[in-house]
């Protein structure tokens, strides 16, 4: 299981966190074709739930869930 940060438009505050059990190659083969088919103008719209929802609807199996912040302990 590992934490990464999906950036996929020039603002950070869209940006969030996958955790989950896919490598790098199964999140770009879901998530690359949704963001070019927007730039392309090809597809309307897309939102990061839509974009973990791609993800669970092709790798069923596997873990992956989303985060905009995490929680902070401070000692």
């Amino acid at each position: 299981m590992r934490v990464i940060r999906v950036n996929t438009t020039a603002w950070s505050e869209e940006d969030f966190y996958l955790v989950t059990t896919l490598d790098d190659d199964q999140i770009a083969e879901v998530i690359q074709p949704i963001v070019n088919a927007e730039r392309d103008g090809e597809e309307d719209y897309y939102d990061n739930d839509m974009l973990l929802q791609a993800l669970k609807d092709r790798f069923p199996l596997e873990y992956a869930d989303m985060y905009t912040e995490f929680d902070k302990l401070t000692f």
